[in-house]
């Protein structure tokens, strides 16, 4: 029987084949400028074992038409797309871990996102010969990308929220905050570069990447304060008062011509600072100082100098970025810039 016009077709194709029916449906026209000829453009929908089946994918997809290429875009093709997106919102540091967990998905890269399966998710997760950080930011870039493409349409399952997270190894590690004589070494060596730096992490809270990247708009000499942070809801945007110990050391950093208030050195022409310059420069000084401790270790001082002062647990927590349990306290109670201040100056 005869479809109607701008229905599209089904129609077998010659020689042996598993699915010899294909549907197709007009795209446009193509004017041949030298012998004036109009030739049809098709698009095509897919191939089918039997008639009976391509008519029914015609009849879906007149009845709910959908982007042909998504039926048929990649895992790196929805990669790609989404990266330009998620990568605006973030600094070039943090997109290095989204980038990792890429390169290590590699059996999914040329499967049809519309294919995968929470399996396929969890066997790459599983055979990666990763540590489970990178692992759980493989899971994490999965949940995205599949939220992403119900999104677009390209998908109609999130299969990435079935996928079991990865159990996350206990630490054998223990945190070790910097002792009192190990700061007075800092304070000793203040003319090494990079030492004011950790000393500032140490006297302020801020995670590392939260440290290295502060940009100098936000620096207010004036009032005293430093905004910034990452992660999440609790720790972005966060003004953290400059403790009197190390205001001398900020103030030594910022230039307003400059983006960032910390440089990969001390010179007009460095490099902006970023976590991977900061880990290798704080690598550096532990070696030479002949100390022990990771860039964590910074904010985890600030944290135990905190609570060995007494200084107010919301006052903290409003510093540091965590998470605030107490309802009325987050809601109701609005702790004042000099609350804070007072507060970081218990620090000794």
């Amino acid at each position: 029987m005869k479809q109607p016009n701008s229905y599209g077709s089904v129609h077998k194709l010659p020689g042996k084949r598993r699915h010899p029916w294909r549907v197709r449906k007009t795209s446009g026209w193509l004017l041949d400028e030298q012998n004036g000829k109009v030739k049809q453009q098709y698009i095509t929908i897919g191939y089918y074992a039997t008639k009976q089946e391509a008519l029914i994918a015609l009849a879906n997809y007149n009845e709910n038409p959908y982007d042909i290429h998504t039926n048929t875009i990649t895992f790196s093709e929805v990669y790609a797309r989404w990266s330009v997106e998620h990568f605006e919102t973030i600094v070039p540091s943090a997109q290095r871990t989204w980038k990792s967990a890429y390169n290590h998905s590699k059996p999914l890269w040329d499967m049809r996102m519309k294919d995968i399966r929470a399996s396929h998710l969890e066997g790459t997760i599983r055979d990666a010969n990763v540590g489970a950080d990178t692992k759980n930011r493989m899971k994490s870039l999965y949940n995205l990308m599949f939220r992403y493409s119900l999104k677009h349409e390209i998908v109609d399952k999130d299969y990435a929220a079935l996928c079991n997270r990865v159990k996350k190894e206990e630490s054998t590690r223990q945190r070790k905050p910097f002792s009192e004589e190990e700061i007075q070494l800092l304070w000793d060596n203040i003319d090494i570069p990079f030492v004011d730096i950790i000393l500032i992490g140490i006297y302020s809270g801020w995670r590392p990447q939260e440290l290295a990247t502060l940009k100098t708009a936000n620096i207010d000499l004036e009032n005293g304060t430093m905004t910034g942070g990452m992660k999440t809801a609790a720790g972005k945007n966060r003004c953290v008062p400059i403790h009197s110990k190390v205001r001398h050391l900020v103030e030594k950093w910022y230039d307003p011509s400059r983006t960032q208030l910390f440089y990969d050195d001390n010179g007009k022409n460095g490099s902006e600072l970023d976590y991977g310059m900061y880990y290798t420069r704080f690598k550096e000084i532990m070696a030479r100082l002949k100390m022990k401790h990771t860039p964590h270790e910074a904010r985890h001082t600030f944290i135990t100098l905190a609570k060995e002062a007494e200084m107010n647990e919301y006052c903290l927590k409003l510093i540091v970025g965590h998470e605030i349990g107490d309802v009325t306290e987050r809601v109701y109670t609005h702790r004042t810039l000099e609350n804070l201040r007072t507060e970081i100056e218990k620090i000794k």
